[in-house]
């Protein structure tokens, strides 16, 4: 992939792969909500459009982040599965949404999820990457 990058800061080179806000929705919601098909992601609730959708997964399949496949049960639908390289963004999202909650106006079941990943750290962590390695590698990953 080639990227445009104005430095070789790490943290640049990434935020210039996964540094928008729907580039990690996406990522969630194959991580922690199950979503696999193009449907299912755009029937996010914050609402993504279909072009930003499509150009958001065709970057982060391009990135390396994602898989694409043909789904065996429907030949017009397509699976997206984590990578290895996906799956290791769970202790940024985990962090991102422990942030959140902790600064941010968030209800009671909105941060479930957070409080639920950082009341189990990162060996709750290391067991959901291993879990998420076993579930997306069937699909290419």
């Amino acid at each position: 992939m080639a990227i445009q990058q104005r430095s070789f800061c790490p943290i640049n080179l990434a935020l210039e792969i996964f540094g928008d806000k729907w580039s990690l929705l996406i990522v969630r919601d194959l991580m922690f909500a199950g979503k696999r098909h193009y449907r299912e992601l755009l029937q996010s609730e914050e609402g993504i459009s279909s072009n930003i959708l499509a150009e958001r997964l065709g970057k982060l399949v391009e990135a390396g982040i994602l898989t694409k496949e043909e789904d065996p049960s429907h030949k017009q639908k397509a699976i997206y599965s984590l990578t290895p390289m996906g799956v290791d963004l769970l202790p940024v999202l985990a962090n991102i949404g422990i942030w959140g909650r902790k600064y941010l106006p968030v209800t009671k079941e909105s941060g479930a999820n957070a409080a639920a990943l950082e009341k189990g750290g990162p060996a709750l962590w290391k067991q959901m990457r291993s879990e998420l390695r076993r579930t997306h590698s069937g699909h290419g990953a």
